[in-house]
């Protein structure tokens, strides 16, 4: 565990199964070839992250594990640019073979779009 302050607190998760449900719900889908994106403000002051990576997407725990790793730790990074949105991240098909930099690219991607989104009103 880190003791350095930059970890993922918990109040930048999202745990509860209603907090999923009204992002699913009501949030604005984007999509690419790596991660669907799923966003919805949470009337809050900060963003906070949800990861629903399925199994039958990503058969191998360590698989799933490494992707929930490049997810937090992307999230960590930007979500100071990120407006209050509640956020969940589903992953595609084939992400185990996509290599540590590809993935990352692409939730910069969707973290910029976010971030744009919300300047838009």
């Amino acid at each position: 565990m880190r003791r350095d302050g930059a970890g993922f607190p918990g109040t930048a998760r999202l745990r509860r199964a209603a907090d999923f449900h009204r992002v699913f719900a009501q949030g604005r889908r984007r999509a690419d070839g790596c991660f669907v994106v799923i966003a919805a403000a949470n009337g809050g002051t900060m963003p906070r992250l949800g990861l629903a990576i399925a199994k039958r997407r990503l058969g191998r725990a360590v698989d799933r594990n490494r992707i929930k790793r490049i997810v937090r730790e992307s999230f960590r990074h930007h979500a100071a640019e990120l407006p209050a949105v509640d956020i969940v991240v589903l992953a595609r098909s084939g992400l185990a073979e996509r290599d540590n930099a590809r993935l990352f690219d692409s939730l910069a991607g969707h973290w910029r779009r976010l971030a744009t989104d919300a300047t838009r009103g």
